[in-house]
């Protein structure tokens, strides 16, 4: 699925990476504990969150995301927006609640990625 349809999809405005909308990808993970990011997500190029803090793109950037979506009506501060376009990363703002976002975009095609079995609690 390319970026546009995920934008479009969403109902979402493009913050920044407006010339990368036609990445495509092929997963997506929605989460806001950054930590459980990087703890269990693999392979997913689109991270669907709440948090608006540059802790976001940080880690968008070490799991090599392509594009951020922050939904429930968030709209990032200009400096996560700036970080986030310094690396090449697509960011999308949408009204959409988390549960209803990630379930839009799995009926139209965009896998979850492979699952982790391995979690500790």
């Amino acid at each position: 699925m390319q970026i546009r349809e995920i934008a479009k999809l969403l109902n979402a405005k493009v913050l920044c990476g407006e010339e990368h909308l036609d990445r495509e990808v092929k997963s997506a993970c929605g989460c806001d504990m950054m930590s459980d990011v990087l703890a269990f997500v693999k392979d997913q190029a689109v991270l669907i969150t709440g948090l608006c803090n540059p802790q976001v793109v940080r880690t968008a950037m070490m799991m090599d995301m392509r594009c951020i979506v922050f939904v429930r009506g968030k709209n990032p501060p200009q400096e996560v927006i700036d970080l986030a376009c310094s690396a090449g990363i697509v960011v999308l703002a949408s009204d959409e609640r988390m549960y209803t976002a990630c379930g839009t975009l799995y009926v139209n095609g965009l896998a979850g990625g492979a699952e982790v079995h391995d979690r500790a609690c």
